[in-house]
């Protein structure tokens, strides 16, 4: 692919919450893009004519400038924003509204306060997200609820899907657990056997009128191949859920467009894993052999089988860690290999 479709964009890294499983760590060393920076990467890709950017964090709401950085993005492409919502008024749902955004995401992680306050680490979280999805309905803002599937929620789901009709959401996403930031060292604490998993998913009964998006067989497609991701510090990492694993180059010393020519980089998106699941394969238009974080955290190659598929997990056990990447440091590494 000459470019990327789809940027995800990281504001900051920083957050409101005290969660064991964040995916990421804010390191007071470093210096955020700015906002001159973050918009200059986003024109790089409107140039060549990107359809869909991502803001994630850290908590993006942190940053006074955020919501500019939305209204940059929204009248070039469509526009998703995730959130932990605990700072979203109606207020903010109303500019958003205006702005034009395309979907809020809002994760909440239990099906009641006590299980998602526990997770998040701070008291008073999951009304607050609640009440956030409630404005963002009542200001006419498509919004999903996220959750990331653990043993802390995963005989909740029923719940949560019973939430997502109840406060106006359309979706429910119930994302797989990725061994990154915090949620590696707690790894023996949030992660579940792959059989129960996929348990929990069949048995959770629909609401009518919501969605149900879920990343595990038979729907567990490589996207990869036209993803692009830069983090808060600048790193170009391919993918949100590369983020401890790649580093393709730093936007600050060179093009985005170079990083997208780096050797691994275009051999993540190649999608020639090893091994395949022809169902996956069927729902997935573009590439097949499951995600690339996964496969690589577990398997240790960026072609290895994902084991997050049932038909690829190959007796993969999904509650251990293999060594190499337990005490691997937080964020981009500062170098690439792996051709």
């Amino acid at each position: 692919m000459p470019a990327p479709f789809s940027f995800w964009v990281q504001p900051t890294k920083r957050t409101n919450l005290d969660s064991i499983m964040a995916y990421d760590v804010h390191d007071p060393a470093e210096t955020e893009l700015s906002f001159d920076e973050v918009t200059r990467s986003m024109q790089e890709m409107f140039d060549r004519d990107v359809i869909s950017v991502f803001f994630e964090g850290g908590e993006p709401f942190l940053r006074d400038d955020f919501l500019d950085m939305v209204e940059y993005a929204t009248p070039n492409a469509f526009t998703m924003v995730r959130t932990n919502g605990t700072l979203l008024t109606a207020e903010t749902a109303r500019r958003l509204k205006s702005a034009g955004v395309g979907v809020v995401c809002v994760d909440i992680e239990g099906g009641d306060a006590a299980t998602h306050d526990t997770l998040v680490g701070l008291p008073g979280a999951f009304d607050r997200a609640v009440e956030a999805v409630r404005h963002l309905a009542d200001a006419g803002v498509t919004t999903f609820i996220t959750t990331i599937l653990t043993s802390h929620n995963i005989d909740q789901l029923q719940e949560l899907a019973d939430l997502t009709a109840a406060t106006g959401a359309e979706k429910l996403g119930v994302l797989r657990l990725y061994p990154l930031g915090r949620a590696r060292g707690n790894w023996s604490r949030l992660s579940v056997p792959l059989p129960r998993q996929m348990a929990s998913l069949e048995a959770i009964q629909v609401p009518d009128g919501v969605q149900l998006m879920q990343s595990w067989h038979p729907n567990d497609p490589n996207c990869c191949w036209q993803m692009a991701a830069v983090d808060a510090y600048g790193n170009s990492i391919g993918c949100p859920y590369l983020r401890d694993f790649a580093n393709y180059g730093n936007i600050r010393e060179t093009s985005f467009m170079e990083t997208w020519r780096n050797p691994v980089y275009k051999k993540v998106r190649a999608a020639s894993a090893v091994e395949a699941c022809p169902e996956c394969a069927a729902n997935d238009r573009n590439r097949s052999g499951g995600c690339r974080s996964t496969a690589y955290a577990f398997g240790g190659a960026w072609d290895a089988p994902d084991p997050y598929c049932t038909h690829m997990n190959n007796g993969t056990d999904l509650t251990r860690l293999p060594r190499r990447i337990v005490d691997l440091p937080f964020g981009a590494p500062p170098t690439m290999t792996g051709v």
